[in-house]
């Protein structure tokens, strides 16, 4: 199986982790024979689709209806944003407690003073 990754920042989306994908085919209508492109799949991470969906609109008719359906998704349902929020508070357990780097970088700049 193909490794799934975000359009947007390239991070790796494990299968059974949330993301959003947005389908795309291509039809045609009043031709015959009627002629239908393969799917393709594009995924967003939850932080990509919740930054998306709050961000200003894309140039260009494909990308605004993509983002259409994003921010629908994202309106939606609260479990989205909880997704993106849990990884993110993961990141700052990584990072550390940002009062305590704030107050260790005022002591360090009192020291230097």
């Amino acid at each position: 199986m193909q490794p799934i990754t975000c359009l947007r920042c390239r991070r790796e989306i494990e299968t059974a982790h949330k993301s959003v994908a947005v389908y795309m085919f291509a039809q045609t209508v009043g031709v015959k024979p009627r002629q239908k492109s393969g799917a393709q799949r594009i995924c967003f991470c939850p932080q990509c689709a919740v930054s998306l969906a709050m961000g200003m609109p894309p140039d260009g008719a494909l990308n605004l209806a993509a983002w259409n359906m994003i921010r629908d998704l994202v309106s939606a349902e609260p479990s989205l944003n909880q997704a993106a929020w849990e990884s993110l508070r993961g990141v700052i357990g990584l990072l550390g407690d940002g009062e305590t780097s704030a107050s260790s970088s005022r002591a360090r700049w009192r020291r230097a003073v």
